[in-house]
């Protein structure tokens, strides 16, 4: 029976796929469980295919053409025979060698997580801004530290992630989207340190800032907001209705002792507002636990 799963998702990727194949087979060939690697081309356009069948010991799931990053592992998730699956990237980004001291930490922790935090970390300047706010709003948004929310270098519980098979999105925004509902249903992640190097090849997202970066910070903070108003709404919908409640209750103290007029109509508006909004709140608060 397998007991770990790798899953690696490959696009145009015949630079690295070779070396990346062969240090997951190394990092694991001293494990004591039975292991499966699973590439998943995404419908390359350059050899990476051909490259892939003449690796023996693999598992190869061919898309015809691209379905994108959180497409291509849900389909290596599917096929996966393990109790665990671990996924990493096929462009020489992650410290594959590290893979077993994330191993270490499981059954321990429903999943675990190389976050980007080691000595040597690549990130291009213009991404760390939009890392940041992704970061911190994530961090609000669910009472929780998450050191580094779309690390692609990941081991978890498979029959817990299936759970949220539907909710994983066909583009980048998956490793995202595993984090946030993990920690959203109180299922345990660890963070372990390592590396980043700089990808082998050409990187879809590019080096500098592009209109289409930008449009994935602005795809990244919606899902933020999704999966938070799926599983956590009162959370989403407490901090606005107690700005409204705030605001109307301290400008109405300020109409009554000093307004000539007395009490206007803004502060009953603003009060009224915010309870309703805390009150759908509280609603789909408990219809999401249902």
């Amino acid at each position: 029976m397998i007991y770990l799963s790798i899953v690696v998702p490959v696009y145009n990727e015949s630079e690295a796929i070779q070396d990346t194949i062969i240090r997951i087979q190394k990092s694991t060939s001293s494990l004591s469980y039975p292991c499966e690697i699973i590439a998943v081309n995404d419908g390359s356009t350059d050899n990476t295919l051909s490259i892939l069948k003449k690796i023996t010991g693999i598992t190869v799931i061919n898309n015809p053409y691209n379905l994108g990053y959180g497409a291509s592992l849900k389909k290596g998730l599917s096929a996966a025979q393990g109790t665990w699956v671990a996924i990493t990237d096929a462009d020489g980004t992650y410290p594959i060698e590290d893979l077993p001291k994330l191993l270490t930490h499981i059954p321990e922790y429903d999943m675990v997580v190389g976050a980007r935090t080691g000595k040597n970390v690549h990130i291009p300047f213009f991404r760390r801004p939009a890392k940041w706010i992704i970061g911190k709003l994530a961090n609000f948004m669910t009472g929780k530290k998450i050191e580094d929310i779309n690390s692609g270098m990941r081991v978890f519980n498979k029959t817990k992630a299936m759970e949220f098979f539907k909710l994983y999105p066909s583009g980048f925004s998956f490793t995202t989207t595993i984090t946030l509902a993990f920690f959203t249903n109180d299922y345990t992640i660890r963070y372990v340190p390592i590396n980043y190097f700089k990808r082998i090849g050409k990187s879809i997202m590019g080096e500098k800032p592009t209109p289409k970066a930008f449009k994935k910070f602005l795809e990244f903070i919606t899902l933020i907001f999704r999966i938070i108003m799926y599983f956590r709404p009162l959370k989403f919908f407490l901090v606005p209705a107690l700005v409204l409640i705030f605001a109307g209750l301290i400008d109405g103290i300020y109409e009554v002792t000093h307004a000539p007029t007395g009490l206007g109509d803004l502060p009953v508006l603003l009060l009224i507002i915010g309870i309703q909004t805390m009150l759908i709140g509280v609603l789909a608060d408990s219809l999401s636990k249902k």
